[in-house]
């Protein structure tokens, strides 16, 4: 199987990328490599017989119809993901969830691929007060991210139902492990905590996230991708729903750290009160998440105590800056 994946190098799509030539198929991986995308993240497979990147943007037609040739299978998680950075500049939200994914449906398309996976987010539905999100409830996005995510999703069925290409949608709750930039609440709180600074908590912290291992939700995106039916969208979360407040309690007792350095701050804008998926639509395909949420966050945070050559170098320059404006320089 050719897969052409998309947005490889980032947290999530380099996590795949490693799945998908572990199972034998051959990868291109195309990246335009934003801040976020890093290719240290794939830098052990760069000589791989079955492995090659593409430097390049979704929204360039030319270098995505180049990007696609011969490929079976598409499996886009190239986007622009975090609701702070929305919030600031929604413009490259729009170009790379929305006018990106519309060319890479079309170069999908024209290429005559078996099978388009659109990788997406819990966040399109908005908060649900009880219960789980069902793949069938409407959407509702809070944030100009999950705005421009369901904008993506809504093409990628209108491109299945007019077009006939055959696509599959997921929808993954809050996902953790290593490699993970550290603007996400765990890696950004355990890196914090490593460093003994300030942990920035929104309002009151009792905003509540399903968490799901990183490993667990490539799997997920694996089975929609090989047994999911065309047209379909099928949720992806791990069942282990937790309020930030919690997330944060857990990781400073795993650092050694007390809550002296828990920050309470502003909460941000239209900030969706709790998420949470109902799987059974997937788990009826045979999947199941494997890694339970205590063991795995201490395997994470262990990872960053170990990789502080990941991720100290990412915590500079940009990063700081773009940290001291959403949080304020003592925070």
């Amino acid at each position: 199987m050719r897969l052409l994946v998309t947005g490889g190098c980032g947290f999530i799509g380099s996590a795949f990328v490693h799945t998908a030539i572990e199972r034998g198929a051959e990868v291109v991986n195309l990246d335009k490599l934003t801040y976020a995308g890093n290719p240290a993240n794939v830098a052990d497979l760069a000589e791989h017989p079955r492995y090659r990147f593409v430097h390049a943007d979704i929204a360039d037609a030319e270098a995505v119809s180049d990007a696609i040739a011969g490929a079976d299978a598409v499996v886009n998680f190239a986007a622009e993901s975090h609701v702070d950075r929305s919030i600031l500049d929604p413009s490259e939200f729009i170009r790379t969830d929305v006018v990106g994914t519309a060319v890479l449906l079309d170069a999908a398309r024209r290429a005559g691929v078996r099978r388009f996976v659109q990788v997406s987010t819990d966040e399109v539905y908005g908060s649900i007060p009880s219960g789980a999100f069902r793949e069938t409830d409407p959407i509702s996005p809070s944030s100009p991210y999950s705005a421009s995510k369901a904008g993506g999703d809504l093409q990628v069925l209108a491109w299945h139902r007019t077009f006939g290409l055959d696509a599959v949608i997921t929808r993954g709750s809050n996902t953790y492990g290593p490699r993970q930039y550290p603007e996400k609440l765990i890696p950004l709180f355990v890196t914090n905590a490593l460093d003994g600074e300030p942990l920035p908590v929104y309002g009151d912290g009792m905003q509540v996230r399903d968490w799901i291992y990183v490993d667990d939700h490539c799997e997920g995106v694996w089975t929609a991708m090989e047994r999911g039916a065309p047209g379909e969208v099928y949720n992806v979360g791990g069942g282990n729903e937790a309020p930030n407040l919690e997330i944060t309690r857990r990781i400073l007792e795993l650092t050694g750290r007390d809550e002296s350095l828990v920050r309470h701050v502003e909460d941000r804008p239209g900030h969706d009160r709790r998420y949470a998926l109902d799987t059974c639509k997937l788990r009826a395909l045979g999947w199941a998440p494997r890694h339970g949420f205590a063991e795995a966050l201490e395997a994470t945070v262990a990872w960053y105590r170990d990789r502080r050559d990941w991720w100290e170098p990412i915590k500079r320059g940009d990063y700081r800056r773009y940290y001291e404006r959403q949080y304020g320089a003592h925070a």
